[in-house]
């Protein structure tokens, strides 16, 4: 399978530039996932590679060859759409072995693959039946089966589960992910659900406005987050984000906003003396907010309850701190009362700070 290479990669739309000279390298047998929010060119990006959207600049490799002056058929691509595209007329079967059956492939070789694809995908006992009479989540994976049957070498997903409710979106993930250990292919996946990505994907690629913001491992990126942008879209819930003020006291760095004074671990201490720092934004996910009435206070926030939302295991918490409102994870035996003031430790290992003109982590 191809090394996948994206160099400069400009989209303009007449004077209108939604793509800024994007570089993105996916490796041999990846499953490299695009998110980020409407608008910010995860969609174009994919339409770019499998050869929909014409490139304005850069170009694309596969391997070190060139690709984007190639038509989309001679790019050995196949695409999974939104919108599943099922000719309605046609049964499972001959949905799935359309592009065999147009590449003239013995009768044998089309039942062969078929079969293969249809078992891995649980569609075995409904090849005879039509479109109509399949349920979503069996529709998506006829469609997925249609690309497979094609053995490409390069698998492109423009956000195949969108169009389904929450119970089958869960139940398709946990389909796909078996379907890449299974398929050793290139994959790429566009999605504006944070959970998606960071479920299926060995690579996330989080794109904002045209830009990569940060690349890297589902959990490169949640622990280690570029910016704040980065930081608040991955997660759920939420990171919390306050603003503070540094100070120092007898040698030790503290972070003070509405209602709280936090002293600052060493090493993020040492990194905000060496930008010369006064003011940062603090991060802070819900997961790393401990109950615990007897937390030192320069280790902890006093924050009030204001919603408590039970979850089953869990109850998440809307509080609020000063003026800022803030998201807290508990275990849902813990009592709690609306309008009690809690006292939270905040994990030393779950602090992060921002630059609040930049926006970058410190």
């Amino acid at each position: 399978m191809p090394n996948i290479h994206l160099e400069k990669l400009v989209k303009r739309y007449g004077a209108v530039e939604v793509l800024h000279g994007i570089d993105l390298d996916m490796a041999e047998h990846e499953f490299t996932v695009l998110v980020g929010p409407s608008g910010c060119g995860k969609s174009t990006t994919l339409r770019m590679l499998a050869g929909l959207e014409t490139v304005s600049s850069g170009e694309i490799y596969m391997d070190d060859t060139p690709i984007s002056g190639l038509d989309p058929k001679d790019r050995d691509i196949a695409m999974v759409f939104q919108d599943y595209a099922l000719y309605p007329h046609m049964n499972v079967a001959k949905n799935m072995s359309f592009s065999l059956r147009l590449q003239k492939t013995p009768q044998a070789t089309i039942d062969k693959k078929v079969g293969e694809v249809a078992e891995m995908l649980g569609l075995s006992p409904f090849l005879g039946r039509k479109p109509g009479e399949l349920s979503g989540g069996q529709r998506q994976r006829v469609a997925m089966g249609r690309a497979l049957c094609r053995d490409a070498s390069t698998f492109l997903f423009d956000e195949p589960l969108s169009n389904l409710d929450a119970k089958l979106r869960g139940q398709m993930r946990a389909e796909l992910a078996m379907m890449r250990q299974n398929v050793k292919k290139n994959m790429v996946y566009v999605t504006h659900d944070q959970i998606e990505a960071m479920t299926l994907a060995d690579r996330i690629v989080v794109m904002n406005g045209g830009y990569i913001q940060q690349q890297g491992t589902p959990s490169e990126l949640f622990k280690n987050p570029a910016n704040k942008f980065v930081a608040g879209f991955l997660g759920s819930p939420p990171m919390n984000f306050l603003d503070t003020q540094l100070t120092e006291e007898s040698g030790q760095l503290h972070a003070k906003g509405d209602g709280f004074d936090i002293r600052l671990p060493d090493d993020l201490a040492h990194r905000a003396k060496q930008k010369a720092m006064s003011k940062a934004t603090l991060g802070v996910r819900p997961s790393d907010l401990e109950f615990q009435a007897d937390a030192a206070p320069d280790q902890s926030i006093d924050l009030n309850v204001v919603i408590s939302e039970y979850i089953g295991a869990q109850s998440v918490l809307i509080c609020a701190c000063g003026d800022a409102k803030m998201t807290v994870e508990l275990k849902s035996e813990t009592p709690i009362a609306l309008g009690e003031t809690l006292r939270f430790k905040v994990r030393p290992e779950g602090l992060h700070f921002f630059d609040p003109k930049t926006e970058a982590a410190l």
